[in-house]
């Protein structure tokens, strides 16, 4: 079962080595332990909701659906200090389900949410406070595989489908989506369209928005149906206004998506560089070159130093490690891990074209383990979150994406800012960056942030509140985007307008306004009205 206060499932677990224990205390110092309350001292107010055959109104249903995943929501859950709750859940089973929740949010002057897999981390299904009652539609229990068309690779599914589930349904007929985010264990088909999300290996596969085909969407006004084209220049794409929308305009119901057989061979290797400049130099020409890889990741020196101390490799080879570091130039040095997939010849034409460009970049090919390690640990590591509360640390993140020129200036302007953020306390922050997504023409930034959180929610709360600020603001003074996969939910609003401007502000509220006049859908995500 899931956990109802964090991150993952019951059971699962991700202990700190030693070796980061021991980092993080040199770092920033040892943390405050912190322990969770118990659901049963967090009490909802009375639901504001009329009885209905369709929603569910008891606590803990009202409870497990009251935040995402940000690190701010799990300090809340921690301290049972819940702003908010919806204050009805439903679960619908079809289209008709929705058609009827919406006519009863009309009805009751309601406001309707639609919840995928709830791992936003940007407060995208958090019901706002102080507003009228609000409606939680759950997705989870339309997640079947409607059709599968092997000829054209398009598949249909319900729109509630997890990545496991849909991933489990299309190789059974030999297929893959090859869509995996961090959150790929728990979040939904629907959610990673609505958050216009990318996967871990979009380099190879695409990202949702090359990926979603069409399908359908329950509005406030009807069904806007999204027929599979190929392709279509009869005017602006509808699916684009979908895609990010984040259930302003309605709920998806159904995705048909762009499959592809399931590759022969899969390897994932791993390169260190002696500096971030070279291996930043190696990525750009690899992704300028369109070599056939599905992932590259490249680590800074602060985040490959703290993947060293979480992995334990430098306990467990030392020797090795020492040698390696001399002959990189020491701290510096930076980790860079790429994919490929395909036939055995497509593997290894690709691998050896790829470590081609890393020796003309001094870097150095250390083979295939720690790439598989990393990929046998990606959906594990949120679980490490549980593990830095509990010693009193906190994690979050900022993304976005820039041209290559802007790369490195914004990487040391928002690692700069973050480590300074919280002098006024005495406190310091680990920050740390690595490049999570290329393209010919730039990259995305991914910058981890670690902090002590103090001794109680609010002096936690205010430390992320500052440190969440300065990052949205540092990107946006050096051209990022304001999200580049995480989407907009209330924490990036603020900064929506200097990225679209107000024409492009008043058109999306144009849209909104078309499909959804009485304005129930999601308010205040994306979009403040």
């Amino acid at each position: 079962m899931r956990r109802w206060n964090e991150w993952g499932a019951e059971g699962v677990t991700y202990p700190l080595k030693q070796g980061l224990i021991s980092f993080l205390e040199r770092e920033i110092g040892p943390g405050h332990p912190w322990t969770p309350v118990p659901m049963e001292s967090v009490k909802p107010p009375p639901s504001a909701l009329p009885s209905h055959p369709l929603v569910a109104t008891d606590d803990e249903s009202r409870i497990r659906h009251a935040l995402g995943q940000s690190l701010a929501d799990v300090i809340r859950l921690w301290s049972g200090a819940i702003p908010a709750f919806p204050d009805g859940v439903a679960y619908p089973l079809a289209d008709e389900d929705v058609e009827t929740l919406i006519r009863f949010a009309l009805e009751t002057d309601s406001a309707l949410i639609p919840y995928g897999g709830g791992t936003s981390v940007v407060g995208g299904i958090n019901p706002p406070p102080d507003r009228k009652p609000i409606l939680t539609v759950d997705m989870s229990r339309m997640m079947t595989l409607e059709a599968l068309d092997a000829e054209s690779h398009l598949a249909t599914f319900g729109a509630g489908v997890t990545g496991p589930r849909l991933e489990a349904q299309l190789r059974a007929h030999g297929f893959t989506l090859g869509h995996f985010p961090q959150s790929f264990e728990f979040s939904t088909l629907g959610g990673w369209i609505a958050t216009r999300s990318s996967g871990q290996q979009s380099l190879g596969y695409g990202h949702i928005e090359d990926l979603f085909a069409g399908g359908r969407v329950i509005t406030p006004v009807g069904l806007l149906e999204l027929p599979p084209f190929p392709d279509s220049a009869a005017g602006p794409d509808l699916r684009q206004l979908i895609l990010g929308s984040e259930g302003r305009l309605g709920v998806i119901t159904q995705a048909t998506v762009r499959i592809r057989p399931v590759p022969r061979h899969e390897s994932f290797f791993a390169a260190l560089f002696p500096n971030w400049d070279s291996g930043l130099a190696a990525m750009r020409e690899i992704a300028q070159e369109r070599l056939p890889l599905s992932m590259m990741r490249l680590s800074n020196g602060a985040e490959t130093r703290a993947f060293i101390a979480i992995s334990g490799i430098e306990e467990r080879f030392p020797g090795p490690m020492k040698a390696i570091k001399k002959l990189l130039g020491g701290d510096e040095m930076c980790l860079f891990l790429f994919a490929i997939g395909g036939t055995r010849r497509k593997v290894r034409a690709g691998r050896i074209a790829t470590q081609a460009a890393i020796r003309r970049h001094k870097g150095l090919s250390i083979g295939r383990s720690i790439g598989e390690r990393w990929r046998k640990d990606r959906f594990r590591t949120p679980y490490m979150r549980r593990s830095l509360l509990e010693r009193g640390w906190g994690v979050e993140t900022a993304e976005t994406a820039v041209p290559w020129s802007r790369v490195t200036r914004l990487m040391k302007a928002l690692e700069t800012a973050l480590r300074d953020a919280l002098n006024d306390e005495g406190e310091r922050v680990y920050p740390f960056t690595h490049l999570s997504h290329s393209y010919n023409d730039g990259a995305a930034v991914y910058t981890t942030f670690i902090f002590r959180l103090g001794r109680d929610a609010d002096t936690a709360l205010a430390r992320w509140e500052k440190l969440k600020t300065t990052a949205c603001r540092v990107i946006t003074s050096h051209g990022g985007t304001i999200s580049h996969h995480h989407g907009v939910g209330t924490y990036h609003l603020p900064y929506m307008e200097a990225e679209k401007g107000k024409p492009g502000m008043e058109a999306l509220r144009a849209v909104a306004s078309a499909l959804d006049p009485a304005g129930i859908m999601n308010p205040g995500k994306m979009l403040p009205w």
